[in-house]
């Protein structure tokens, strides 16, 4: 029994790591880099040739990317809005860039 709480802790540790490993890797990824690997994520889990534990892994590379995707499409579409914005008066609000 003690060896195989170990094993699942072993276990643990590799995915809680690989899920640190992961995260780097969506952080570095360019936005479309991570469409296009969204694209093959999507396709290899439909097409049900997995394992259980390599669709987890997928699914959560999957989910890091489109988390980290929406938030560079949230920030760019704050930006446009901040070049764009105008005042209560209808006037163009400017600043440095």
């Amino acid at each position: 029994m003690a060896s195989r709480k170990k094993s699942v802790n072993a276990s643990a540790l590799d995915s809680q790591s690989q899920g640190t490993d992961l995260e780097h890797e969506a952080n570095e990824v360019s936005f479309e880099d991570a469409m296009k690997r969204l694209s093959a994520i999507v396709e290899e889990l439909e097409g049900g040739e997995l394992s259980l534990e390599a669709s987890l892994r997928h699914f959560e590379e999957g989910i890091q990317l489109a988390r980290k995707s929406q938030a560079r499409l949230d920030a760019a579409e704050a930006k446009v809005e901040e070049l764009l914005g105008f005042d209560e008066d209808g006037v163009p609000v400017t600043e440095e860039i």
